[in-house]
């Protein structure tokens, strides 16, 4: 057996054990009211900014980036979508609803499907309008240049950007800036990762992102998906360690 397979092997032992160790801690985390979780500011924040664009009429906007959902990015593409589905089922009551924005055609499609679902769940069906699911573009710039008006001219009064972004970020971010508005970014890409840290007022770093729907309550999967991370990690600390000590003694 090659190396190859070996490791496609590995991956798939990976996927198998994280699975069931979710749907164990989703088991044991029924029923639970308390939640042992540390606290991210961003997540906090975001939630007074829900509360602040109820109160004051103003509008919510939500940007996917430009992933998509078959590729190695789709993993924040859905994270993004789970926290729009939450967002949009706390901030329908508003004057003005939240709207989402997308740089991939099957992604704007699965934005409003997630807004019409959140609107059915709070008996607010016929408030949903298809329009506050937007495809802006399918580039990186003219995507970037379809999200500015929206913020600019359509009382947003904060954005989170949860999805897959390159270096075009920075003119979201730099237009938020601009109107005063909050912002919240995480992004599973390094660059513009790194451009969010500097432009965003409450950036998330590394696997904070992945934690959005544990922390914004969208349901004890989520919950029970960071216990499993937990665990995984701490079985790769230990094969890593194993492995070490191993060589190590072989080396003797």
């Amino acid at each position: 057996m090659d190396l190859e397979s070996i490791t496609d092997l590995l991956g798939i032992f990976l996927v198998i054990v994280f699975f069931g160790l979710v749907v164990m801690f989703a088991i044991l985390e029924r029923g639970r009211k308390s939640r042992n979780l540390r606290r991210i500011d961003a997540f906090a924040q975001l939630r007074r900014a829900i509360g602040i664009a109820v109160e004051d009429g103003a509008r919510l906007h939500v940007s996917l980036g430009r992933g998509d959902v078959t590729g190695l990015n789709s993993a924040a593409t859905f994270v993004g979508l789970s926290i729009l589905g939450r967002i949009s089922r706390t901030a329908s009551i508003s004057d003005r609803p939240p709207v989402a924005t997308s740089g991939d055609g099957a992604v704007a499609i699965l934005t409003r499907d997630t807004m019409r679902g959140a609107y059915r769940e709070v008996g607010a069906g016929s408030e949903y309008h298809p329009a506050v699911g937007r495809l802006t573009g399918v580039t990186p710039f003219s995507y970037a240049a379809g999200v500015i008006p929206i913020i600019r001219d359509e009382m947003v009064s904060g954005s989170v950007l949860i999805g897959h972004f390159g270096s075009e970020v920075a003119l979201i971010t730099d237009v938020v800036e601009r109107s005063d508005g909050f912002s919240l970014a995480g992004t599973d890409s390094l660059p513009a990762q790194a451009i969010l840290y500097a432009t965003a007022q409450e950036p998330l770093i590394g696997e904070e992102l992945y934690a959005g729907g544990a922390y914004l309550r969208a349901g004890r999967m989520h919950v029970a998906s960071l216990r499993a991370q937990d665990v995984l990690r701490w079985l790769i600390v230990a094969a890593i360690v194993i492995g070490g000590l191993w060589k190590l003694v072989q080396g003797f």
